[in-house]
């Protein structure tokens, strides 16, 4: 459920409170959102043209807005993009009540959404995002026009053991164990660490890329609440995949209206392959998208298919909107 950096990102002169440079990717833009108790930080890129619908596009627990750059870009003539970063992560402070839960980061996406009047949106989410998006899309249909899935953090029965590390992470006192185990690792083999779990092919990776992964690596570990973000954000996914009834993950997929995409790697250490017919099963007339390569980031191993993929899905949706808009004019 962790992401590193993608490819291609430029430096910037400008720096922030907290630590160190941010970066940008050629065309974006950051500027900052400020709610009551809530502060967060939105990558986005200016419109090509006048009229491109919305979309908002949410990150998994330890990456960030930069995780969307690239598939930003690819669809910058399609959609209106902006990415956030989620409270404690990135380039957003944490929330004032230091609620982490899947509950707390859907009701920052929605506030966010309310006060920019954006939606409706086509939603992205991307693990612990997707987890976030699907409850967005269940409690507030009228925000989400499409819901891109790329896997979602849902829960499974049976974890992989890869998995188990950032689950563990959940528990009292093991964020400060993990901290002491890995003091001297680093920014490069943490990054690599990292690269070596999201990625189905590490290779994918750029070497400059990866250079800016590590910086950012670096300037991550300086914050003092980096190992809080990880424990509370963990412990809010282990409860999410916990709760029944209504509440549950899984019920509120069968809820969701809007039309979905899910993406699958066949590579993913974290989310199962083997959970994408039963999201597909459970998400109403979705479509699948198997990438037997990916890993756990396909919109930054794949881009191009996953861009490729949502066009088609919005082509398609459009199509039926014209239809029944065509059917209701007889009538």
């Amino acid at each position: 459920m962790s992401s590193t950096e993608p490819p291609g990102v430029r430096s910037t002169a400008e720096t922030a409170s907290q630590v160190g440079a941010v970066r940008v990717a050629e065309g974006e833009q950051l500027r900052t959102v400020a709610l009551p108790g809530l502060e967060m930080n939105v990558r986005f890129r200016p419109p090509l043209r006048e009229g491109l619908p919305p979309a908002l596009f949410v990150h998994g627990l330890g990456g960030s807005s930069q995780n969307w750059s690239e598939l930003m870009r690819r669809l910058a003539g399609t959609v209106d993009g902006e990415a956030l970063d989620l409270p404690g992560f990135g380039w957003s402070p944490p929330p004032a009540d230091r609620d982490y839960s899947v509950t707390a980061l859907a009701r920052a996406v929605i506030r966010h959404l309310d006060a920019a009047g954006r939606g409706p949106v086509h939603l992205f989410g991307n693990s612990l995002g997707g987890a976030v998006s699907t409850r967005v899309a269940a409690v507030r249909p009228d925000l989400v026009r499409t819901l891109t899935l790329v896997s979602p953090a849902l829960p499974e029965l049976r974890v992989q053991k890869s998995a188990v590390p950032t689950a563990l992470l959940a528990l009292p006192g093991v964020a400060a164990l993990f901290g002491r185990l890995t003091v001297g690792l680093t920014a490069e083999r943490r990054t690599r660490g990292v690269t070596d779990l999201c990625y189905g092919d590490p290779s994918r990776v750029t070497a400059e890329g990866f250079r800016a992964a590590v910086e950012e690596m670096e300037r991550r570990m300086a914050l003092p609440y980096f190992w809080d973000a990880m424990t509370r954000s963990s412990r809010g996914i282990v409860d999410a995949y916990t709760l029944g009834g209504q509440h549950g993950l899984w019920r509120q997929a069968q809820r969701v209206l809007a039309p979905t995409l899910l993406v699958y790697g066949g590579r993913d250490q974290l989310v199962s392959y083997r959970m994408a017919r039963k999201a597909a099963a459970h998400f109403r007339g979705s479509r699948l998208l198997c990438l037997p390569e990916a890993g756990h980031v396909a919109m930054m191993e794949y881009p191009e298919v996953v861009a490729a993929a949502f066009q088609e899905l919005l082509r398609d949706t459009a199509g039926r909107e014209n239809d029944r808009s065509t059917e209701d004019g007889k009538g």
